[in-house]
């Protein structure tokens, strides 16, 4: 740190005042690094204070500081000097010698701002603008922050998503997984846009993890089938115990084929959209509470009952409604052979579709002009992102069970459930 202007801002606080805000957050961030890195190897010195030769003095002392270094920050770029530590002596007693945590060597931007061009780029900022974007967060001086690293760095994540399409999945174990096509601004060839293929996993533990992310161009039967028989090829031993999806016929019927043990759920969301689609504006309010009073129900026959009120009250104007609803009655009610603790997380595929809301923010700045490879690799990489936010399935002990085939009956397991009506 420059000590001068330190002084300088300590003996005259007037000029303190004077300073830009953002300079003073820097200086005040830089002081405080100083004295965090003094503490660390004060530390060290304590913890090897026994070690002294035949005149009683120490072997492991302070030697001066490191060359100074800019490192780039939240902040700002602040200088550091790291403080040096004689002990060579703990070489030869297998201790570990002075390696700054703080501050590790060779350290120029700290995570997050490693992390801030990929995000940056992901959430929608063009190549173009990052100069100027990156000028208003970390100043003019910042060094290794350019836009010329985008391109570097969308190679490197092509061919991390290369190697992760071909990962073993001999260990992979599922107990859930959520399946949903999305169409992106991005063109194929002859004018057919691109549809990206995500499945999305809880593992046997409740863990929530990206499973396949796969182009197409449509969701037919033999693309999803496609997908399920590499899976396989890659060690897969057998599906989760339940898919949650939208209606799309062709991802269902690749399963009955491919995996026919594997029970489905039909999305909540996409399921209101398609009966908004057939009444009446309207009636939407209207038609949403009643939904509601179906999916939140807290038997599967209360469920039942709520069901048949929907078709008798719009049976007669609305057929079209009634019959996108009625066709899949048991395929919307199948969470309810399930825990109750994991139902929230069963009515809907909002696990997939939330991360590609910024997909299309990304495709839309591009004008739908990206490569295929590129989309693949940066649907693969805001996924990757998103999964280290998502929430893991409640009650790791009822995940386990359902793994293991024990049956469930409105959110209880079977034995659980007559214990209570033998009480009664």
């Amino acid at each position: 740190m420059n000590k001068n202007h330190t002084l300088t801002l300590k003996t005259n606080p007037e000029n303190l005042v004077k300073q830009p805000l953002d300079e003073i957050l820097r200086l005040g961030a830089q002081d405080l690094l100083e004295k965090a890195l003094e503490i660390e190897v004060n530390l060290h010195l304590e913890r090897y204070q026994y070690i002294l030769d035949d005149q009683e003095r120490r072997l492991v002392v302070r030697n001066g500081y490191h060359k100074t270094r800019k490192i780039v920050a939240g902040a700002g770029q602040v200088e550091v000097k790291v403080p040096r530590v004689d002990d060579r002596i703990l070489n030869s007693q297998d201790e570990a010698r002075f390696v700054s945590q703080m501050v590790p060597p060779y350290l120029r931007k700290t995570k997050n701002m490693e992390e801030l061009l990929p995000v940056l780029y992901l959430k929608g900022i063009s190549t173009g603008d990052f100069s100027e974007a990156l000028e208003k967060i970390v100043g003019k001086d910042a060094m290794g922050l350019s836009a010329q690293t985008i391109v570097r760095l969308k190679s490197v994540w092509q061919e991390e998503y290369a190697q992760w399409n071909k990962r073993d999945l001999s260990k992979a174990e599922y107990t859930y997984w959520w399946v949903d096509g999305i169409h992106c601004n991005v063109r194929l060839g002859d004018d057919k846009r691109v549809c990206i293929m995500v499945i999305i996993g809880a593992t046997k533990d409740g863990q929530k993890e990206v499973v396949a992310v796969v182009e197409g161009y449509r969701e037919d039967k033999e693309s999803w089938a496609s997908i399920l028989r590499d899976l396989i090829r890659r060690g897969l031993k057998h599906g989760p115990k339940l898919a949650v999806g939208d209606g799309a016929l062709g991802f269902w019927a690749a399963m009955a084929d491919v995996m026919p043990e594997v029970k489905s759920q039909l999305c909540w969301v996409h399921k209101m959209g398609n009966v908004f689609s057939k009444l009446p504006d309207s009636l939407h309010t209207k038609t949403k509470k009643m939904l509601n009073e179906i999916f939140m129900a807290p038997t599967k026959m209360d469920a039942n009952i709520a069901f048949d009120v929907f078709i008798e009250e719009f049976d007669a104007k609305y057929p079209k409604a009634v019959d996108c609803m009625r066709d899949h009655r048991q395929e919307l009610l199948e969470f309810y052979n399930y825990p109750a603790e994991h139902w929230c997380h069963l009515r809907s595929t909002n696990i997939v579709e939330s991360p590609f809301a910024t997909v299309r923010l990304r495709t839309a700045k591009t004008k739908g002009c990206g490569s295929v490879m590129a989309t693949l690799t940066m649907v693969f990489k805001l996924l990757q992102s998103a999964e280290k936010h998502w929430i893991s399935l409640r009650s790791k002990e009822k995940v386990d069970e359902v793994f293991n085939g024990i049956k469930f009956e409105d959110g209880k397991k079977v034995e659980e459930k007559q214990d209570v009506l033998a009480a009664v």
